[in-house]
């Protein structure tokens, strides 16, 4: 039995991976969803009552705990990462500690920006040095504009009150830093990156570009745009359609060689 670690992303904890966990388990596979530190328990608990220490939370930190997760497991996991959790699936693959991964909407390594104007407003927002180490209080207001701008302010009200969480703006910081770095010209397992087409927080664009920036001519990178989904595409509705995508994916390589396709395959 092959085993999926989920990444959760920033303003997100494990629960937001429930239809996935029941999905790939239902398929016969060990699923691991745990949140980041800090993270963990009910959303709106953890909204009305943000952990000391939260604003204080260190992108190295977060890695670490996946990084000791994978390593635990008696086989290589494959490993689903969401936005910042996209970023370290890379990281994690990078360092030898998965079998496939799959970075959905993900932050992209090495300070890689895009100059699309929903990341810049976004990104600002989060990181504003003039805030320190003040959480980011996320509220259903924000949570529909940036997070989940296809769905109307009534569609998010459910999934924003059982999934959103508050965050430390030092995780994004640091993803533009030392810990946010990947040698890119590295053999690697194969990659699967999936864009959604209206994204405001990470534009597919940027996601297309963190793909063809793997160099090594015998890895398998793979880059699956989807329209009308924003950065909530791992459950707005359709999302049915991605962990399929995925799905097959996972079939057609977990157990084929690690480095058995010598051209990047760029699939809008």
């Amino acid at each position: 039995m092959k085993t999926i670690i989920f990444i959760h992303g920033m303003f997100q904890n494990a629960k937001s991976w429930e239809p996935w966990v029941e999905y790939f388990r239902a398929k016969g596979y060990n699923c691991i969803a745990e949140s980041w530190p800090l993270h963990e328990g009910e959303p709106a608990d953890l909204r009305a009552n943000p952990p000391t220490g939260l604003g204080e939370l260190k992108l190295a930190t977060v890695i670490e705990k996946y990084r000791q997760l994978a390593a635990s497991q008696t086989e290589k996991p494959i490993l689903i990462g969401h936005s910042v959790g996209g970023l370290i699936v890379q990281i994690l693959v990078n360092e030898g500690l998965a079998l496939l991964g799959v970075p959905l909407s993900s932050v992209a390594p090495n300070g890689m920006i895009s100059l699309d104007w929903g990341f810049a407003k976004n990104s600002a927002l989060i990181m504003n040095p003039l805030k320190g180490d003040e959480p980011f209080i996320m509220d259903l207001e924000g949570f529909q504009g940036a997070f989940a701008n296809t769905l109307s302010l009534e569609q998010v009200k459910e999934p924003f009150e059982r999934t959103a969480t508050n965050d430390s703006r030092n995780v994004l910081r640091d993803c533009l830093g030392d810990d946010g770095k990947v040698d890119l010209d590295l053999p690697h397992v194969p990659l699967l990156f999936i864009a959604g087409e209206e994204d405001q927080i990470i534009p597919y664009e940027l996601c297309e570009k963190n793909a063809n920036a793997y160099t090594d001519e015998i890895s398998s990178t793979t880059y699956r745009k989807f329209a009308g989904k924003s950065h909530f595409i791992c459950v707005e509705p359709g999302y049915e359609q991605v962990i399929n995508t995925v799905s097959e994916w996972i079939n057609a390589h977990e157990n084929a060689p690690a480095y058995e396709v010598n051209e990047i395959k760029i699939d809008n």
